[in-house]
């Protein structure tokens, strides 16, 4: 049997999709996560599908464990080395302060104290020529310093390195030979941008997390060997592609946010089937909502990536998708503040011990909770992972809410969902309004174990009316993957005026990128068909201190010359600034090259054709429903749904892992590959 499966470890659950490509049938699993070992979460959901861990061909895994570990500041012992003079880099920062009248306002905190910091005599220019040389005994004597003082992982940041990685290679030299197990991360290896700070920043993160994610990716990997499993295993990364156990197990900086990356090149692939260009990507989970903005059906890459958010967060310098991230998931938990004003999030209930309803002793209000209250989860049935609802828990801790803040039981329910909403709707202003897009002009994907369930009213606050809830929305990060290409990133930066390249020496030097990335590819553990590639440069004009990316893939510069680069850098700093100067001399800063690896595509099968009629046999029964007043409600089940079959609100559309509401006023009708395409109501 050939069989794929892909993995996506969350906050609270677990998620595994297996496709068997024999027979093209999809298989769900879905367990809670287990922190303490996060391997027993995978082989619980595993077992769900009957897929034993001897038989994929391929096993593709996203996690939670970068992000977590940095969030938490749970990771090595880590120390860092930098140029001598330059040892409070990382410590002082860009002297950030957004917010000017907040007197709460806390800077960044490093990951690596000051007392941890170590400098070595040696300095490079900015165009990568030695201006002192690399002092060879004093770098011995840190390395050694190191060694005896029993740290786990080393950063290692040289001034200008990315021009010029000769120091720092020899720096990592004299670390192994005086302590072969120690794990050192080289800047050159992960970022070759410039900006200081930035790149210390994720240097420092690479190294922070590198000993555990090495040795959880090693025991995963030992685990499926010792199960008898021949196949491959690859890594979601947070660039849309997947990598090899090897190159992340060095830049595990590379898989921070893997899941939800997955999601969004879902989207796309859905995009695709149905004729959009352009989507609003939602994804709900248990203890986050996350939203991005898909345009022209590409990945959506962040210009900039904070771990921690803008104000006070840390900079991380890689390829990454472009996305908003509130905590706000179904075990956040409702609380009241001192003033008796009610808040949802970010602290989550989790995993363990959940939501009150999970039935394992938690006792704080959550967004589940109060959609239990309000009958949009059945109050008698059961959850992935075995756990049954418990609807009197449920019950208990809104009601103590209710009576904290004076309102009745299903007002305050309500009022937690209208809360939660709010926040989650925020998120998306995030990636839209802010960014000068109308999220109205955008269809809406909500995915997620909680996305169906809360998106009708996420949609309200923000004026969309087309939602769509693909197939399998619950797992639909770990299907994203089964879609998804392997991928190598070069971003190197290399500050030249336009005017001054010559065409063809350039086209040169894309084309030597992309040799160096297309043979990474082919020395990878994991196998593809055909190489594929993208191109980009990061642009300003003269004089300006940002830049702003500009897609060249379709030009030849041994044909075309550089006008047509200059027209499309005017034309995208008028799109996004609204205005350019065409008669301005411009600039390359950045360039970024991508070559992508082929590999087998998940087809999306079409659905039987029925009417608007929908088939007695998909109706369950009913429930009441609670919208201000309680309504009887039909719930259908959505595997039973035929495409044209069309269902009015209010109603509930169940399947095994989540749950779609219907609001009065909302119209779903199913398409021929099984989504439900809704309406929203006023």
């Amino acid at each position: 049997m050939s069989t794929r499966v892909a993995v996506d470890i969350g906050g609270t659950f677990t998620d595994v999709v297996a496709f068997d490509e024999a027979t093209q049938e999809i298989s769900i699993g879905k367990s809670l996560s287990t922190p303490d070992d996060l391997i027993r979460g995978i082989k619980n959901a595993l077992a769900v599908t009957e897929v034993q861990m001897s038989e994929p061909e391929s096993v593709i895994h996203g996690s939670t464990v970068v992000i977590n570990a940095l969030i938490e500041r749970k990771g090595a012992r880590t120390c860092l080395i930098t140029t001598a003079g330059f040892r409070d880099i990382y410590e002082i920062g860009r002297v950030n302060r957004p917010d000017a009248f907040n007197f709460d306002f806390v800077q960044h905190r490093p990951l690596i104290p000051r007392e941890h910091i170590f400098e070595v005599p040696e300095r490079l220019n900015g165009g990568g020529s030695v201006v002192v040389e690399f002092d060879e005994d004093a770098a011995r004597a840190v390395a050694e310093t190191i060694a005896a003082r029993g740290f786990d992982a080393v950063a290692v940041v040289f001034l200008h390195a990315y021009r010029n990685p000769a120091h720092e290679i020899r720096m990592g030299e004299l670390l192994r030979a005086a302590q072969a197990e120690l794990f050192v991360s080289l800047s050159h290896e992960v970022s070759r941008e410039y900006r200081e700070f930035e790149r210390t920043s994720t240097v420092a993160a690479n190294a922070f997390v590198g000993p555990i994610v090495s040795r959880y990716l090693a025991r995963l990997q030992n685990e499926l060997t010792a199960a008898g499993n021949t196949g491959s295993l690859a890594i979601m990364q947070s660039n849309g592609g997947l990598s090899d156990v090897a190159r992340i197990s060095a830049e595990p900086i590379q898989m921070m946010e893997s899941g939800p990356a997955g999601g969004v090149i879902g989207c796309i692939e859905v995009c695709r089937s149905l004729g959009l260009r352009d989507a609003i990507a939602f994804d709900m989970g248990g203890t986050t909502a996350k939203a991005s903005v898909i345009r022209d059906l590409t990945f959506p890459a962040a210009a900039e990536y904070f771990v921690g958010g803008y104000a006070s967060g840390l900079p991380m310098q890689i390829p990454c998708l472009d996305i908003v991230e509130v905590g706000t998931g179904g075990g956040s938990t409702a609380w009241v503040d001192a003033a008796g004003g009610v808040h949802v999030g970010p602290q989550s209930a989790g995993a363990k011990p959940g939501p009150a309803c999970y039935g394992q002793g938690g006792i704080e209000p959550t967004v589940t909770d109060a959609a239990v209250v309000l009958g949009f989860i059945s109050g008698e049935g059961s959850l992935a992972g075995g756990l049954q609802i418990d609807h009197d828990a449920a019950r208990t801790v809104i009601g103590s809410l209710a009576d904290t803040v004076g309102l009745d039981l299903h007002a305050a329910a309500a009022g937690v969902l209208a809360i939660a909403a709010s926040s989650m709707a925020n998120a998306v202003r995030a990636v839209t309004t802010e960014r000068g897009l109308d999220p109205r002009d955008f269809a809406l994907f909500a995915y997620g174990g909680n996305g169906p369930l809360h998106i009708s009213l996420v949609a309200r606050e923000l004026g969309i009316s087309r939602v769509i809830i693909p197939q399998a929305p619950a797992v639909f990060s770990a299907l994203g993957m089964l879609m998804t290409d392997l991928r190598r990133d070069s971003v190197v930066t290399n500050i030249r005026r336009l005017d001054a390249l010559v065409p063809e020496l350039f086209e040169q030097e894309l084309t030597e990128y992309e040799v160096a990335l297309a043979d990474s590819l082919a020395e990878g553990a994991v196998g593809f068909s055909e190489t594929t590639f993208l191109r980009s440069v990061d642009m300003r004009y003269v004089g300006q201190e940002h830049s702003i990316s500009v897609d060249i893939s379709g030009i030849d510069f041994h044909s075309t010359g550089l006008d047509r680069l200059k027209a499309q850098f005017d034309a995208a700093h008028q799109e996004r600034f609204n205005h350019s100067a065409d008669d301005e001399a411009a600039e390359i800063v950045t360039v970024r090259v991508s070559a992508l690896g082929r590999l087998p595509r998940i087809d999306q099968p079409k659905i039987a054709i029925g009417t608007s009629s929908v088939p007695t046999k998909a109706v369950r029964g009913t429930r009441e429903l609670v919208f201000g007043r309680s309504y009887a409600s039909s719930v259908y089940t959505r595997a039973e749904l035929l495409a044209g079959n069309v269902i009015h609100g209010p109603a509930v559309i169940e399947e095994a892992t989540t749950t779609t509401l219907l609001r009065p006023g909302d119209i779903a009708e199913v398409d021929s590959f099984g989504n439900l395409n809704l309406t929203i109501g006023s």
